[in-house]
């Protein structure tokens, strides 16, 4: 690192949690995030605030004009532009260094499997069932770590999912592979605007935690109650009759 980069990561380079050996694992990581909506949003942001060297943004919508109301990586100039595209430019504006590929299509079959096996961590901020289901397997296949977020009306979630560990439990031990996409539907369920923020922030936060090595992951699953302000954490398990990361 030279004196510049010494310098805009001087706040985070203080801590001894990260120092300069976690600042330069950052500097040297590869995160995906998929879907560059309202958790997507922050997520991206920050992770390139933070010194991720390398951002792949993954989604295949256009901004609209109901979207500005929660995803704040988007502006007025942006609407009918694609999403990923349109993060990568404001992720330009705010850390030039940052690496940022973007893939303007839903991931799916042989390219999910590819991208997530060349991150070093994955971001999941889709609001469908389904992906969240595909992106869970290929994750478990690839042994990179999921960062799961949810948010809808006042709730919201984190899961993180450490699949470098042989014990680590998987979103399908959580919530098995039988949801409807309808049950995530911002479009049908509306959601406050903050909420996105709370939760896309705390996944950067885990991936932030997971690339540096600072800390220790996130363990079980975060639920926030908005309205309440307050927050309740549940163990989790590896199931040993998982369909998908059970070795039974």
């Amino acid at each position: 690192m030279n004196d510049q980069t010494l310098l805009r990561y001087s706040r985070q380079i203080m801590l001894p949690e990260v120092d300069i050996e976690g600042q330069e694992r950052l500097l040297a990581a590869h995160a995906l995030v998929i879907g560059v909506g309202g958790l997507g949003s922050p997520v991206a942001l920050y992770l390139a605030a933070a010194g991720i060297g390398r951002l792949t943004l993954a989604d295949d919508d256009d901004v609209e004009l109901s979207n500005l109301q929660r995803q704040i990586a988007h502006g007025e100039a942006d609407l009918g532009t694609g999403k990923a595209e349109s993060g990568a430019r404001r992720i330009a504006e705010i850390n030039q260094h940052c690496t940022v590929e973007v893939i303007p299509e839903r991931l799916e079959g042989g390219v999910l499997e590819r991208a997530i096996a060349e991150a070093d961590v994955v971001l999941d901020c889709t609001d469908r069932f389904s992906s969240r289901f595909a992106i869970n397997r290929a994750c478990v296949a690839a042994g990179t770590p999921l960062v799961s977020g949810a948010a809808i009306r006042f709730s919201g979630q984190l899961a993180v999912f450490d699949l470098r560990r042989d014990d680590s439990p998987c979103y399908a031990c959580l919530y098995g592979e039988d949801a409807s996409d309808e049950a995530l539907s911002c479009a049908e369920s509306g959601v406050i605007a903050p909420l996105v923020g709370v939760i896309g922030t705390f996944q950067a936060l885990e991936a932030v935690k997971i690339l540096s090595a600072a800390g220790t992951p996130h363990q079980g699953l975060s639920t926030f109650d908005a309205l309440n302000g307050q927050w309740r954490n549940f163990g989790l398990r590896k199931d040993p009759a998982c369909s998908v990361c059970s070795s039974s």
